[in-house]
C-alpha cells in the first residue's frame, strides 16, 4: 500500500509538472500578441511536444495504477479526476498553440485597435488555471468554486471583444481578417477558462465527492 502512496504521489506531481508547461505556454502565446514577440511565439512551440509527451506518460501511468491497485472511495476519485485533469491540461495547451499561430499572423499586420480586453481575458484564464490547480494541491474546495464563478466575468469579457470588434469591421472592410483572428484569440482564452472551470469541477468531486458540473451548488 505504501508503494501505492508513492505512485499516487508520483501521479500528482507529473500533473503538475505539465500544469506548469501549460501555463507558461498560455502567458507566451498572449505575450506574443502583445508584444509581437516572434521569439515568444516559438517557446510555444517549442513546449507543445512537451505537454503531448507528459499527456502520455500521465494516461498512462493514471491507467495503470487503476488496472493495477483497482483503488477504491477517494483514491479512485483522485486517478479518474487525473485522467480527466490530464486531457483538460492538454486541450489547453493545443489552444495556446492555436492563440500563437493567430498571433504570428497578427503580428506582419498593422493593429486594428489596441488590445485592452484580450489581455484581461488571459491574465483572468491564467488565474483560473493556477487557482484550480492549487486547489488540487491543497484540496481546497473554496479555492476551486472561486475559479467556477470567475468563469462568467471571462465569458462577459469574450462578448465585449466581440462587440467591439463587430464594430470595427462593420466600419472598415479591410480589418476583417485581422480582426477575426482577434475573436478567435478571445475563443480560445474563453475555451481554456472552460477547461479551468472543469478541473474545478474535478477537486470538488474529488474533495466533496459532489458532482457540480452545471454549478447548481456553487451559486447557493
Amino acid at each position: 500500500m505504501r508503494h501505492f502512496r508513492d505512485e499516487l504521489d508520483e501521479l500528482q506531481r507529473r500533473l503538475l509538472e505539465m500544469a506548469g508547461l501549460v501555463e507558461s505556454a498560455i502567458h507566451s502565446s498572449i505575450m506574443s500578441l502583445v508584444d509581437r514577440d516572434e521569439e515568444q511565439a516559438k517557446e510555444v512551440l517549442w513546449k507543445e511536444a512537451q505537454i503531448n509527451q507528459k499527456d502520455i506518460e500521465i494516461d498512462e501511468l493514471a491507467t495503470r495504477l487503476l488496472a493495477l491497485y483497482q483503488p477504491m472511495a477517494k483514491d479512485m476519485r483522485f486517478l479518474t479526476a487525473a485522467i480527466k485533469i490530464n486531457g483538460d491540461l492538454e486541450r489547453m495547451g493545443d489552444l495556446a498553440v492555436n492563440i500563437t499561430e493567430r498571433s504570428m499572423s497578427l503580428m506582419r499586420e498593422q493593429q486594428v485597435k489596441p488590445l485592452v480586453d484580450i489581455p484581461k481575458m488571459a491574465d483572468l484564464a491564467e488565474t483560473m488555471v493556477r487557482n484550480s490547480l492549487d486547489a488540487l494541491v491543497k484540496r481546497d474546495a473554496d479555492l476551486a468554486r472561486t475559479v467556477l464563478l470567475a468563469d462568467d466575468e471571462v465569458d462577459r469579457l469574450r462578448d465585449a471583444v466581440y462587440q467591439e470588434l463587430l464594430q470595427f469591421m462593420q466600419a472598415e472592410s479591410t480589418t476583417v481578417p485581422r480582426a477575426v483572428d482577434l475573436m478567435f484569440i478571445a475563443h480560445d482564452l474563453e475555451r481554456i477558462a472552460d477547461h479551468a472551470t472543469n478541473i474545478a469541477e474535478d477537486v470538488l468531486f474529488l474533495v466533496k465527492g459532489i458532482d457540480v458540473r452545471h454549478h447548481a451548488e456553487v451559486r447557493e
